[in-house]
């Protein structure tokens, strides 16, 4: 459905939001979003991945995040944007979870490595993503041409926004992307896939697909582009407040 935030309720239901950044990103991301949910007595876990480190795979990324919501309590609604929907589903498989919300998201084919997706599913990343990257003297990946990360990534920003996020971009190395993904199952877990109409790095009808027939997940439609929480965080706000209620 598209969103409207009509159906937002009022909060009696506390939990704790985990939000589990992407790639060539940080904690730091989700600066605009954090208030808005702790404002309304829910806590916030923002784990920082190890996407730096060419010897962290999928499941390195999993643990340090399941080692930040370790004494979080069961009622725990796990988002992961872009890159981080990767990670998401292997943290529910390690520990109880409410609610999995996939946010312009990548999300892993079991059997397959990422690298075999992009074969696979050529609609699932915009070409243009490559052309934004080059490799560094460690063999990761930087972002090097900021109109086109802006282009990209934070097409709906305002100018602030997308200075201070290109400035804290960071390398991300591609190793885990060379790995069969290591999920036997996905786990049975209610999930939301949120996509932006006006996405520029996931394919949007790729991702309605692998919402439907891979994950049996609710669709909710935003306007927007890639990066909703740092563009309109308020809207995204109310459809996390939603689903905590749910």
């Amino acid at each position: 459905m598209t969103w409207d935030g009509s159906s937002t309720p009022s909060i009696t239901r506390m939990a704790t939001f985990a939000l589990v950044h992407g790639g060539w990103h940080g904690p730091w991301c989700w600066e605009k979003l954090t208030p808005l949910l702790r404002q309304t007595g829910h806590d916030v876990v923002t784990p920082d991945l190890p996407i730096d480190d060419n010897t962290a795979s999928f499941d390195t990324y999993a643990d340090a995040a399941c080692a930040a919501v370790d004494e979080c309590s069961d009622d725990l609604i796990l988002v992961g944007h872009s890159y981080g929907g990767m990670v998401v589903p292997l943290v529910a498989a390690r520990r109880p979870v409410r609610h999995l919300v996939y946010l312009c998201a990548y999300v892993p084919d079991i059997g397959k490595s990422l690298a075999d997706q992009m074969v696979s599913e050529p609609d699932m990343v915009n070409p243009a993503v490559y052309a934004m990257l080059k490799l560094d003297e460690q063999s990761r990946y930087v972002c090097t041409d900021p109109e086109l990360v802006r282009a990209l990534m934070y097409a709906d920003c305002d100018e602030s926004t997308v200075t201070a996020a290109i400035t804290r971009l960071r390398p991300h190395s591609p190793y885990p992307n060379k790995l069969l993904c290591s999920l036997a199952e996905f786990p049975t877990v209610p999930c939301t896939s949120v996509v932006c109409t006006d996405d520029q790095c996931i394919g949007l009808d790729w991702a309605k697909l692998i919402a439907r027939d891979r994950l049996g997940a609710d669709l909710i439609e935003l306007p927007g582009s890639h990066s909703p929480h740092l563009s309109r965080p308020s809207a995204l706000a109310d459809v996390l407040l939603h689903l905590a209620e749910t």
